[in-house]
């Protein structure tokens, strides 16, 4: 559960720039700032499932529209890149008198330049992300294709970009010839990660190369392998921001952040700390994987992430789909895909039919339903549904386990 919050501040020319704040239910780890590509807006889908993401793991997300876009005030032909670094530093400015100033910076295509050439200027920043960023940011011209010469000539021309007609300057021009993007990256003094598609149509990967090698260390670089540009898969918008928020946990560092568990974990533990962000609210934080832990509302929890026996519950699933798929591999058994769906409930054994013998009480009771796909017969089935049964998580349950606990600091 999150809170999404509408708001506006005064842009580079004073007027108004709408923009929307997504914060987690909780405390957040750290505020970050994201910029949107060129000529389009903080709805666009990227930086909408991006930011969906990161607030999921417990980041909140000012994103907003540049002056004459989406929904802001002014005239997008009296802007350029300059009034746009203006913009972000307003956003900034924001943050930090109202809420907290933002530690992450994210731009996407020349957002990412943009927050190249701020994140100098905003000193609590610690990590910067740039998302098919161009090195240099007269590279959008190439957008404005035979109607450069008219706005050179003429002063002015209309100029069509992703299907909607642009009003074009030549200070515009002028501005983005005049950036001196390279030094900007070399000075800025924050950590750096670069997601680039080595198949990026409108942004070729060697600007991606040119930013990596203009930063100082500590820096990064991604491969968004055959994602196109805008990241229209929202497999790729989350991949994004799943590497995003492992990487700029290692630079946060506000109060908050000294609840957030070492990542990676060591291997072979699985590690679970509350992050102090609701009641019950914990990270787990399993080898390079982590997820939140929490309860429902109705248990005075905030449902940011699964139960602890919703967890046990898929723990069990997977369990077993890995079992069956082991299985029917070595059996060549054309099973397509196995699905599980586990309830959990507790149950007075009395009650139970198929509980087993020898219970007493209230006991927990797990219904697994099996989803076979495949060109199966009814024999194959039910040797499928027996198998089930082997799942070692499956007899984990059964048999019962041993839990050692040892308290840290004695022997």
């Amino acid at each position: 559960m999150s809170l999404s919050e509408k708001l506006t501040f005064p842009g580079s020319s004073g007027e108004a720039l709408a923009a929307r704040l997504d914060i987690p239910a909780g405390n957040p780890s750290a505020y970050v700032l994201f910029a949107h590509c060129f000529t389009c807006s903080k709805d666009i889908f990227a930086a909408a499932r991006i930011s969906e993401a990161l607030v999921e793991r417990g980041f909140a997300v000012l994103r907003f529209d540049f002056t004459g876009l989406g929904a802001s005030e002014g005239e997008f032909a009296n802007t350029n890149f300059s009034s746009n670094v203006e913009d972000l530093r307003r956003a900034a400015d924001y943050l930090r008198e109202n809420h907290s100033a933002p530690e992450i910076l994210i731009g996407h295509s020349l957002g990412g330049a943009a927050v190249l050439a701020v994140a100098g200027d905003v000193p609590e920043a610690k990590a910067v992300a740039t998302i098919g960023a161009p090195a240099e940011a007269d590279h959008v011209v190439h957008n404005f294709g035979a109607k450069i010469d008219e706005i050179e000539q003429d002063g002015v021309a209309q100029v069509k970009l992703a299907g909607r007609n642009f009003t074009i300057k030549k200070q515009f021009l002028d501005d983005l010839k005049a950036q001196k993007m390279e030094q900007r990256v070399s000075e800025m003094g924050k950590a750096l990660i670069v997601f680039h598609a080595p198949l990026d149509a409108i942004v070729g990967i060697e600007n991606a190369a040119a930013i990596f090698k203009a930063a100082r260390h500590p820096k990064s670089f991604v491969s968004l392998d055959d994602a196109d540009h805008l990241l229209s898969r929202r497999s790729d918008a989350i991949y994004v921001a799943d590497v995003l928020s492992a990487w700029a946990t290692r630079f946060i560092t506000g109060e908050d952040a000294k609840a957030v568990l070492p990542y990676p974990g060591p291997e072979g533990q699985v590690s679970v700390a509350e992050t102090r962000g609701g009641k019950f609210q914990a990270e787990v934080v399993s080898g390079t994987h982590r997820l939140l832990a929490d309860e429902p509302v109705s248990y005075g929890g905030l449902d940011t992430g699964p139960s602890p026996y919703d967890l046990l519950s898929a723990a069990l699933g997977a369990c077993t789909s890995m079992t069956l798929r082991m299985y029917a591999d070595r059996k060549k058994i054309d099973l397509e895909r196995a699905s599980v769906h586990v309830r959990h409930g507790k149950v007075h054994a009395q009650d139970c039919t198929d509980c087993g013998e020898g219970r007493e009480g209230k006991i927990d009771r797990f219904e697994r339903e099996l989803v076979l796909e495949g060109n199966l017969d009814e024999d194959t089935r039910k040797r499928l549904t027996e198998i089930a049964d082997k799942c070692p998580v499956h007899k984990t349950l059964e048999q019962g386990a041993v839990v050692v606990t040892t308290l840290k600091g004695e022997k």
